[in-house]
């Protein structure tokens, strides 16, 4: 028994940072929105897919908040990482293209590529241990 409520609340736990960091995005989306309508790929209206994507980050890390909700939004959590995995590359691209790009944002933009990877297996991971309802 004690064992079982030791996971549950490590699993809410690491929810609540996933929320967290989901949150922060979110409202960054809000309040500075040029940077990221830059790395919306051509093909989709960049302010209104940046406004979008902050209002479902936000909606997530509401939902995995709520144990009702959490599993749901775990697997929401994992399909949005997957989603914007696009504008991270347009990002890396468009810094290695730029002459006025330093040496280290460039190196940051792309190392961050594979760091999209851990980020849809913690998602998975909260939707998996999320309270069944």
């Amino acid at each position: 028994m004690r064992r079982r409520t030791e996971r549950a609340r490590r699993a809410r736990r690491t929810a609540g940072v996933l929320a967290l960091i989901l949150g922060g995005a979110g409202v960054t989306h809000f309040l500075r929105p040029a940077g990221y309508d830059r790395i919306v790929p051509e093909t989709l209206p960049p302010r209104t897919t940046t406004l979008a994507s902050g209002l479902a980050e936000l909606g997530i890390a509401v939902g995995l908040l709520v144990p009702a909700t959490r599993r749901r939004a775990g697997w929401a959590a994992a399909a949005l990482f997957l989603a914007v995995f696009p504008a991270n590359v347009k990002m890396a691209s468009d810094l290695l293209d730029s002459p006025r790009a330093s040496r280290a944002g460039r190196l940051v933009a792309v190392l961050r590529l594979p760091l999209q990877a851990p980020l849809v297996a913690w998602a998975v991971r909260v939707a998996r241990h999320a309270p069944r309802r």
